[in-house]
């Protein structure tokens, strides 16, 4: 997920965390606060789950933030 906020300096800096994730998914998905890059811990199983759902807030260092679903 990528989010931007014109802001310079702290304010201007975004960190990306779970809003809402299944126990299921936070054991295999893995999001990095800094960039926002979602990663795979280890290799899906069609047989476990045939999608996953979660949502990701961005916060910028003003306090304002937003949440996106990632299915």
């Amino acid at each position: 997920v990528s989010a931007t906020d014109a802001d310079e300096g702290l304010n201007g800096k975004v960190k990306y965390s779970y809003q809402m994730v299944s126990v299921k998914a936070s054991k295999i998905f893995h999001l990095d606060a800094e960039t926002g890059a979602i990663t795979l811990m280890r290799n899906l199983d069609f047989e476990e789950g045939a999608s996953y759902e979660m949502e990701v807030e961005a916060r910028d260092g003003g306090d304002l933030s937003d949440i996106a679903k990632v299915v």
